[in-house]
């Protein structure tokens, strides 16, 4: 395991935050470091933020593409814009999984398959007898 990074904030250095989990929140100290960081704009407008704006710490790099939950990969954005973009990364990731399940023949298999019908395991004989496919 590699040694934290060193950043330096407010004149004195300070290790990078680094989640223990992907769903870790980092705490208020490390929010104003990100937004210090920024000059206090969100890093999708370019808009500053102004007290009582909403705004979320944003991945820069996703989680599901290879990011890392750390002060480096979080940046300031507004909640509309962030919102956005998430909306935005979910379809282009659910595309791209589509594309590869389609590719692989990995097919969601239905819920209520009819006993002994198409889809089943099963099949019936003429003669009555059940036997597996």
């Amino acid at each position: 395991m590699s040694a934290p990074r060193i950043s330096k904030a407010n004149g004195r250095s300070v290790a990078e935050w680094i989640g223990k989990t992907p769903d870790a929140k980092p705490p208020p100290r490390v929010l104003l470091r990100i937004l210090r960081r920024h000059k206090g704009k969100c890093y999708l407008t370019h808009v500053e933020i102004r007290d009582g704006d909403e705004w979320d710490a944003e991945h820069i790099l996703a989680l599901e593409d290879g990011g890392e939950n750390r002060e480096s990969n979080l940046a300031p954005a507004l909640k509309a814009p962030h919102k956005v973009k998430s909306a935005e990364e979910r379809k282009r990731r659910a595309k791209a999984d589509a594309a590869s399940k389609a590719a692989f023949g990995i097919k969601k298999r239905s819920r209520w398959a009819m006993p002994c019908g198409k889809k089943s395991k099963w099949k019936k004989k003429m003669n009555g007898q059940v036997v597996r496919r």
